[in-house]
């Protein structure tokens, strides 16, 4: 198999490559499929990235980048409908996107689905015409259940929907260490099904910028001890155990602590309807700490490297956490990362190098971790050089698209150059 002109399908199923990042649903799967496809166009494929429509404006077909399509699937009704209610619509995503594989006389080499829907999509296609696929879940439904219980609004045939995914795939996509062993305890996967590929940030995008700079760009003091929370404002990220540790947090060295929160369903979240958003701003109030919290909002891609350099660390405390792409971007811009002990964060951060880990929905502990790097300079600017060096090592999507190249060559030819570089990864890169 080789990369010229060889064309291949993505599918993700409610995170479009085009939708803005950071309401409840969009995120790191709507990275993940941009980056990715733009890496792989860059290494000679031919992508179509097939997405629901949930606008009646949009057109069928829209040539996004030089060798990437955006096909949106008219799929249930064309407005937003929350990823937990999208199920009922994936027989006729099927369908649709079957009669325009078949009306184009495409042919793909091989369909990568992102999230379980998606999964089903492509084990459906997989039947009738024959296309190989492998799958990044992003998220497991009984992990999910482990950490939300009745919180867990997606149906309960999700994690039957997953077994049958993880046995019709020709292979699946682990992002770290956790997930494999996940796929493998909860829906005894094969271990020799599952390749770690983590995720990776964009080196473009995200880079140092000086400290004093990037503040002064948004308007944020330079004379206090910044703290940044930047990611999807649901309740299972732990945004309220960061604003709880603001609770005990005292001045280090003359300066006082200032919490960023980046995230939300508007760039003015003062009138947002946002539940999540009203939760922690009712926290803050109870805490009497409102003065040193700033909800900034939603902010564009553009904006962000600004608040990932101008803080000093970025904390990130989640329940549980598949992967996690904003410690790599925070650390590509030299910030330390504080990360919840958990799934995909305990695989990118390393401890005391280039951040630390820290259990979650622990406020006191993470405070005095906090309080420990803050309080000591040598440790930080030792941690800010490391985390650079890390990511720049191991998480580039440049790096990403190397191997899920090479993995795509295995699932169509059995080709594989270097078979060390998927699943002995995790393994390598902590000990890097």
């Amino acid at each position: 198999m080789t990369n010229k002109n060889k064309r291949i399908a993505f599918i993700s199923d409610h995170a479009s490559p085009l939708a803005c990042i950071g309401t409840v649903d969009t995120g790191g799967q709507n990275v993940y499929v941009a980056q990715l496809a733009e890496h792989l166009a860059a290494k000679g494929y031919l992508v179509d990235v097939y997405t629901r429509r949930d606008d009646a404006s949009m057109d069928e077909i829209v040539s996004w980048q030089q060798g990437i399509r955006v096909i949106h699937v008219k799929a249930g009704p064309e407005c937003n409908v929350a990823k937990e209610q999208m199920l009922q619509y994936m027989q006729e995503f099927r369908d649709y996107m079957t009669r325009f594989i078949i009306r184009n006389h495409l042919h793909y080499e091989l369909i990568h689905a992102n999230f379980f829907m998606s999964g089903l999509v492509a084990a459906g296609i997989k039947k009738e015409l024959d296309i190989p696929f492998v799958i990044t879940f992003h998220a497991l439904g009984s992990v999910r259940r482990i950490h939300q219980a009745d919180k867990d609004r997606f149906p309960k045939e999700r994690i039957e929907i997953e077994e049958m995914i993880v046995h019709e795939a020709n292979h699946i996509i682990a992002e770290c260490p956790q997930d494999r062993d996940d796929l493998i305890a909860h829906y005894r996967a094969h271990p020799r099904q599952i390749s770690i590929v983590p995720c990776g940030f964009s080196s473009s995008e995200f880079y140092p910028v000086e400290k004093k700079v990037a503040r002064g760009l948004l308007g944020l003091p330079a004379d206090c001890h910044i703290l940044l929370q930047l990611g999807r404002m649901v309740e299972r990220k732990g945004i309220d155990n960061v604003i709880k540790s603001m609770a005990y947090l005292q001045s280090v060295g003359g300066k006082d602590f200032r919490l960023v929160i980046v995230g939300g369903d508007s760039e003015n979240m003062a009138g947002s309807a946002c539940t999540e958003y009203k939760r922690l701003h009712t926290l803050a109030r109870r805490l009497k700490i409102t003065d040193r919290i700033l909800f900034a909002g939603r902010k564009n891609r553009e904006k962000l490297k600004f608040y990932y350099n101008a803080a000093d660390l970025f904390i990130t405390t989640p329940w549980y956490e598949p992967f996690g792409i904003t410690p790599l971007e925070a650390m590509a811009c030299g910030t330390p990362v504080i990360g919840a002990n958990v799934g995909g964060i305990k695989f990118s951060v390393k401890d005391g190098v280039s951040g630390a880990l820290v259990p979650p929905r622990q406020p006191k502990k993470l405070a005095g971790k906090i309080t420990e790097i803050i309080s000591d300079q040598d440790k930080l600017n030792n941690m800010r050089r490391n985390a650079i060096d890390h990511v720049n090592t191991w998480f580039t999507w440049a790096k990403v698209a190397e191997q899920i190249d090479e993995l795509y060559r295995y699932v169509v030819s059995g080709e594989r150059k270097h078979s060390s570089t998927l699943i002995n990864i995790g393994r390598d890169s902590r000990a890097a």
